[in-house]
């Protein structure tokens, strides 16, 4: 049995951050593979080491090709543009591997954003590793719970100089008060995949842009029910 599972439910729960913390991601692991799953599908994971949480084979697809397609075909950049004009951020130092890879494919700059919480989902300060002065720039982030990093990441680029900010995640939580954050922010579009369903908080906030990932997921179910490689999609969309 297959589980597909887009969002990986408490990702962000693959370690002790404090004593007697629950590793919850580790006890999830631990039903599917009770229940019954031999293999698991999902995308983008929080922390990657959870692949190492499962005695059964996962495949850990990635966003990245389909923000790539976005960028390039939806943002209104031609490809000369891009690598003049753009620069893709990463809000954390955590999502450095996954920006400088975009970049390189894009031929652009990158930039990065070093952050110091107080505690969980609260952020003290931002400092900017990088120039986007006179820059559009796209920030690039595998989850949007609170929006607060991401809205006052984007805050602190348009500070710097930046032309325009706009931001491409792959799980869109938007929890608590995000929505309101998003409309009150300077970020003039977030586009977000479809992993988890937001059709409600798309409809009162038009800043919300939706990537659909369900031929992704398509592909890899076909790939696997066929013995076929899933590697191919690490890097591509298929059409």
């Amino acid at each position: 049995m297959t589980q597909v599972i887009p969002c990986f439910p408490y990702a962000r729960q693959d370690r002790k951050d404090k004593s007697r913390a629950p590793i919850t991601a580790k006890l999830v692991a631990n039903m599917l593979t009770v229940a019954g799953a031999d293999h698991i599908i999902c995308m983008d994971l929080h922390a990657s080491q959870i692949q190492g949480f499962f005695d059964v084979p996962l495949d850990n697809l990635y966003g990245e090709p389909a923000i790539l397609k976005y960028i390039i075909e939806r943002m209104g950049f031609d490809l000369e543009q891009i690598k003049d004009d753009v620069v893709i951020v990463s809000p954390d130092a955590g999502g450095v591997k996954r920006v400088t890879s975009i970049a390189d494919r894009l031929s652009c700059d990158f930039a990065l954003i070093h952050k110091e919480r107080k505690k969980a989902n609260e952020v003290s300060s931002m400092t900017l590793v990088g120039s986007v002065e006179g820059k559009h720039c796209i920030l690039v982030d595998d989850m949007a719970d609170t929006c607060g990093t991401l809205c006052m990441a984007a805050n602190r680029l348009q500070e710097c100089g930046a032309l325009s900010v706009s931001a491409c995640v792959t799980h869109a939580v938007l929890s608590n008060d995000a929505v309101s954050k998003i409309n009150n922010s300077v970020l003039t579009s977030l586009v977000v995949t479809n992993t988890i369903p937001i059709a409600d908080k798309q409809a009162v906030c038009d800043r919300i842009k939706v990537m659909d990932i369900a031929p992704i997921l398509a592909e890899a179910i076909r790939r696997t029910h066929n013995g076929e490689s899933v590697s191919y999609l690490f890097s591509h969309v298929p059409l």
